[in-house]
């Protein structure tokens, strides 16, 4: 096996370890609610609802968001850090491909 086989095979095994992931960032929000007489809609002094967390990001061209409930912003934090860590090591794992395929040509898939 090749320096640049065993870099790839590196690569996948710290891929298939990271677990649980999510892209995007972590945003506070501050609402305004539709019931009518409601503290928010005070005319002189509102008081919004919140704060409330949310992940917000585009998957596949679509926008999204997903509420956090402030108990679960660790875990959140860290399924986004996960993610970093996925986008890193996929762009060094087709780096690594790469090398291969230019030291190698197409006759070895790699792995």
């Amino acid at each position: 096996m090749t320096k640049e086989e065993r870099r790839i095979e590196q690569l996948k095994m710290k891929l298939a370890q990271l677990g649980p992931m999510l892209p995007g960032s972590i945003s506070e929000q501050w609402n305004v609610c539709g019931t009518p007489g409601c503290r928010c809609k005070d005319p002189d002094k509102p008081v919004k609802h919140g704060p409330y967390c949310q992940i917000s990001f585009t998957v596949g061209g679509k926008s999204s968001t997903i509420f956090v409930k402030k108990e679960d912003l660790p875990e959140a934090r860290r399924r986004l850090e996960r993610y970093q860590q996925f986008k890193t090591l996929s762009r060094e794992l087709v780096q690594a491909y790469i090398v291969l395929t230019r030291k190698t040509g197409f006759k070895r898939r790699g792995s």
